[in-house]
């Protein structure tokens, strides 16, 4: 059936095909969006923090379909993209059967799964992986120990510095007692031990069970493992993005000097124009109907395809 789904899609305007990956317990599930007139590459699109779908929505307040934007917008030049709902997400959510049972590494390896599928059904001898925001570090997690099966890494509005930094940074502003009791919990997961007392004003940021995730996730260096990756990379990052700053592209980039850096002026962690503004920035995170910002989707496409 998905055969004669690829065919069409490939002799007719763009169709987004349902496509399945087998997993335990469950299997995961996302949309192969083909190209007309056939793939010129692959790209599977990792989805970043939180309970994000294939689309680039959450729950937790983002309606803006970023990712089916990309995938619409890259089909126009030729790449046909997988986009996915997260382990535990969407029509993924049975292949999570407690949070306390997720480790980064988990996400890492199913980009990898993914990434060969997406290289299988597109017929391509391998695929891009586009990595948004923490999926820039499931990106570079994956390709790290992935075989041909990747071609290369796009990393949009990903963190330059371990997460535990990125902490620090946001915890700043907590009064104390609060901001040292945070800092110790913080230090005690970094060394790998889970902390069991959790004052109530932090659960919500150190819950037991986020814990094991959090521990897998700390020791990773997102500038050591991109001087660490041999293959083709561009980073890309907006300047009014509200999450992650140009420093952390700039850091990325100083780790791989012959990566393709790309800032756009005026562009948000959604990759839309939006202002500096806190709350009109916000605004667009619950807007489809903004299209990605000029120049995003052409730059992506363009360093994907252009000759090597």
């Amino acid at each position: 059936m998905l055969s004669l789904i690829l065919a069409a899609a490939l002799l007719s305007d763009p169709v987004s095909a349902p496509v399945t990956l087998p997993s335990e317990p469950a299997p995961l599930h996302g949309a192969l969006l083909a190209p007309e007139g056939g793939a010129r590459a692959a790209a599977l699109i990792i989805a970043g923090s939180g309970p994000t779908d294939r689309d680039g929505n959450s729950p937790l307040g983002v309606s803006a379909s970023s990712y089916r934007l990309l995938a619409e917008g890259l089909a126009g030049h030729g790449v046909a993209t997988v986009r996915t709902d997260k382990r535990g997400i969407g029509e993924s959510a049975s292949a999570l059967t407690s949070e306390a049972d997720l480790k980064f590494t988990d996400y890492a390896d199913d980009a990898r799964a993914w990434a060969a599928e997406t290289a299988r059904l597109t017929g391509q001898p391998c695929a891009w992986l586009i990595g948004h925001s923490e999926g820039a570090l499931v990106a570079l997690v994956a390709a790290g120990e992935a075989d041909d099966a990747v071609c290369g890494l796009v990393l949009l509005s990903g963190a330059g510095r371990p997460i535990g930094a990125v902490l620090r940074e946001q915890l700043a502003g907590v009064p104390e007692p609060l901001l040292g009791q945070a800092l110790a919990i913080l230090a005690e997961l970094e060394a790998g031990r889970p902390v069991a007392e959790i004052p109530p004003q932090l659960v919500a940021l150190f819950r037991p069970s986020v814990q094991p995730y959090m521990i897998s996730w700390l020791p990773l260096d997102p500038a050591a493992l991109v001087t660490a990756y041999e293959g083709p990379v561009m980073i890309g990052q907006g300047t009014t993005d509200i999450q992650v700053s140009v420093a952390d592209a700039e850091a990325l980039a100083a780790a791989r000097p012959d990566a393709a850096l790309k800032i756009w002026e005026g562009v948000n962690h959604l990759l839309k124009v939006a202002p500096a503004d806190r709350a009109a920035n916000a605004a667009t995170y619950s807007n489809p109907d903004l299209p990605l910002a000029p120049g995003v989707v052409d730059d992506i496409a363009g360093f994907i395809l252009q000759p090597r």
